[in-house]
């Protein structure tokens, strides 16, 4: 007996036990339970009695059941237990010897399972293999290798053993070289290389050995790693038509393929899947189901449906087993997603013994986009572990709601900032409207050694369109293609955006024709771009590519080619897109679109038209319809349709600035002087200013803005003569 083995255990651990019964109980018959609180009592001589009292029948005799017991523990993780019983076993053969090594073995207890290994009287296969499966799930991948080579014999387990530790190593190449060395291979050999491929997201290689294996060797966990493949680079259809090829399925098989649908977005088909799962099928969904389903819920935005799933989860006994707190996560997650704060509260306190950093930021995140920004904090102040997201988050929270000030404060806390960090702070800037802080704040990015990602500069390119700044956009353009970046559709996107806004249309567009790939953004971000800058009639052209093309436009690309319409008084055209928004796309037209519409009438001078336009709409109308009904007027002198909507404005808005000059001068062409002087005393009142038109020009690369009103400064009035002068000598001809 080794004495060493058995010192740790003593009887405190055995009341330890009883309060993690559960998680052994399924495994231990319950004489066991007699003999495992011997063993940690140091009843070592009763528990060699219970053993010598155990039956002596069965084809391996007493030494059978001993073994049996011991593994029987270790498989329930008392492997301290397993060794104590083992030291005291009166009895040994090989099969126990190598049932304790295992024990150690896949307790991670390398340093101990090597000493178990060199001491053992005998070795078999089974015993080296274990070693070899030691060695390389703790990395030591040439010891692994050291053994194979050393090993007297080898198996087909062996060999699998060794292709496994490759390809968890990351030497997927020396794994197939392997493979292919093999003497014989089995389903399990060739199960190991394609789920390899697969995690390391090489789907051509993992299908081309799913076709090259044959139908005799696949069997349902070929299938499902094929349609775990797929599914993992996003190729969902591809995956779903493997899935519903295959000859047989389980619940794995079945997981996957919803687990497949959920991470790629594709909510309601998990949904689906998983209703026609347990109507046609007797079989019960696993915890890795369930987590699925969770996020597949909070992704459909339906919280009745949240809720039942919470309850078939507390009803089926899974929501009492969550030991990882994987389930709870998810849940936690999908009340977020709710918007369910008290819910997502009430699951997090309840799992606050097992604290989740990932529950925090999915809580944070929720109360932010609920408007509930002082809670968000409390949390963020009193969580005893926090990471990047949950800064970058909470940083995001107060520059979303305009606090820049403290999202800056927050973000020089921050004790390790990375790019993500770093553009949310730019995006939050850009969203404020704070350009030239952006374009700082990217300065000071670069000079800390943060490589910026892609959606860095795709922010940074939408300041640059903003401010009209083309040189700033040229060279985050340039930096884009210096740096190597992938340049995916977001950026593509933001630089068609970009140089359309920036009057460069013909740059746009050859960044439109070189792209590989187009969603319905970067068509509407064209189709803006041609519209904005006048040229109504490729605006058109590309719209009718887009349809051509098989992308379903969308609320967006309408406005775009409605403007387009009201640029070139397209007014039949107009009138026939707009009514095939909702005929034809299902779309129904929002404010913007109606606005668009009031233009193309009023360009086309029919202001009565579009008053009755206004009037038939099947909402009220707000200020901002009255107000294009009213700037629509000016463009035809129709003062009774002038008169009736600037009322109809200020009753909306009783301080719009526009609405109370249009009809102090309406007052004065019509002879209602009286009118007009009262209105303007009431503006004084009121206080009421119109808000001065301005314009900005880019001076050196800084944006220099002039409101209407402004003085020219000194040095800028020796320019002026240079500016108005038009060609000739004649003092009388010059514009001042």
């Amino acid at each position: 007996m080794k004495a060493n083995h058995l010192l740790h255990l003593s009887i405190p651990s055995w009341n330890s036990l009883l309060k993690d019964f559960r998680a052994y109980r399924s495994k231990l018959f319950p004489n066991d339970l007699h003999i495992l609180h011997c063993l940690t009592t140091h009843k070592f001589h009763e528990v060699r009695n219970l053993l010598d009292e155990m039956p002596r029948s069965g084809q391996y005799g007493r030494i059978g059941h001993w073994t049996a017991l011991l593994s029987r523990l270790s498989r329930a993780g008392l492997v301290d237990e397993a060794r104590a019983l083992f030291d005291v076993l009166p009895q040994r053969n090989l099969v126990t010897h190598n049932a304790m090594l295992s024990a150690l073995v896949q307790s991670s207890r390398l340093v101990e399972a090597i000493g178990f290994f060199e001491q053992m009287p005998e070795k078999n296969v089974v015993s080296w293999t274990s070693m070899l499966c030691g060695y390389s799930n703790a990395g030591m991948i040439d010891e692994a290798k050291r053994m194979f080579t050393e090993m007297p014999q080898r198996n087909v387990v062996t060999w699998n053993a060794m292709i496994g530790g490759l390809i968890k190593n990351g030497e997927l190449e020396e794994a197939r070289r392997i493979f292919y060395s093999m003497p014989v291979k089995n389903a399990a050999s060739w199960n190991s290389m394609i789920a390899g491929y697969a995690e390391s997201y090489r789907v051509e290689e993992a299908r081309a050995l799913f076709e090259e294996m044959g139908e005799d060797y696949r069997n349902v966990v070929t299938w499902t790693s094929m349609v775990a493949c797929y599914c993992r680079i996003g190729d969902v259809n591809e995956g779903y038509f493997l899935f519903s090829r295959m000859p047989e399925k389980n619940i794995v098989s079945w997981t996957a393929m919803i687990g497949g649908f959920t991470w790629n977005g594709f909510y309601k088909e998990a949904l689906l899947l998983f209703r026609e799962m347990s109507m046609t099928l007797d079989m019960k969904p696993n915890e890795e189901t369930f987590i699925s389903l969770s996020y597949a819920c909070g992704g459909t935005g339906y919280p009745l449906l949240g809720k039942q799933l919470h309850a078939q989860l507390i009803v089926d006994g899974w929501y009492l087993n969550d030991y990882d707190g994987r389930l709870s996560k998810g849940l936690i997650h999908m009340y977020s997603m709710f918007g369910l704060m008290d819910c997502a509260h009430y699951v997090f306190m309840k799992k606050s013994d097992n604290y989740s950093v990932q529950s925090l930021n999915s809580m944070i995140d929720g109360y932010i986009r609920m408007n509930q920004l002082e809670k968000a904090r409390i949390l963020f102040d009193t969580a005893p572990v926090l990471d990047k997201i949950s800064w970058t988050t909470i940083i995001s929270g107060y520059l979303r709601y305009g606090q820049v000030s403290e999202a800056c404060h927050l973000f020089n806390r921050m004790p390790e900032k990375d790019s993500v960090a770093w553009t949310a702070m730019l995006s939050g800037h850009v969203d404020n409207e704070l350009f030239g802080e952006a374009v700082s704040l990217f300065s000071e990015m670069c000079a800390h050694g943060i490589l910026p990602l892609a959606v860095t500069y795709a922010v940074l390119l939408g300041a640059a369109g903003a401010t009209a700044n083309l040189d700033l956009g040229r060279q985050y353009h340039c930096l884009v293609l210096k740096e190597h970046l992938e340049i995916d559709l977001t950026v593509q996107n933001s630089l068609i955006s970009m140089y359309s806004k920036c009057g460069l249309v013909n740059g746009a567009y050859e960044v439109f024709l070189n792209m590989d790939n187009r969603d319905v953004v970067t068509w509407n971000s064209m189709i803006m771009g041609f519209s904005n800058n006048g040229m109504v009639n490729k605006s058109l052209h590309i719209f009718e590519a887009m349809l051509e093309h098989g992308t379903q436009p969308n609320s967006v690309t309408f406005l775009g080619i409605l403007s387009a319409c009201s640029h070139a008084r397209f007014i039949t055209v107009g009138q026939e897109l707009f009514r095939s928004m909702g005929r034809l796309y299902a779309i129904v037209p929002n404010r913007d679109h109606c606005i668009c519409m009031i233009n193309i009438l009023g360009k086309a001078g029919k202001v009565e038209e579009a008053e009755k336009f206004v009037l038939g709409l099947p909402f009220k109308p707000d200020s901002a319809i009255w107000g294009a009904l009213l700037g629509i007027c000016g463009l035809r002198n129709n003062h009774e349709v002038a008169m009736r909507a600037a009322k109809q404005l200020l009753e909306l808005d009783p301080l719009n600035g526009p609405a109370h000059v249009v009809l102090c001068n309406l007052y004065a062409a019509t002879g209602q002087y009286m009118e007009e002087q009262i209105l303007r005393k009431e503006m004084g009142v009121k206080g009421v200013k119109k808000v001065p038109g301005c314009s900005w020009v880019v001076i050196r690369g800084v944006v220099c803005l002039f409101l209407s009103g402004d003085k020219l400064p000194i040095e800028g009035q020796d320019i002026m003569p240079l500016l108005c002068w038009n060609g000739t000598d004649d003092e009388n001809t010059a514009c001042l």
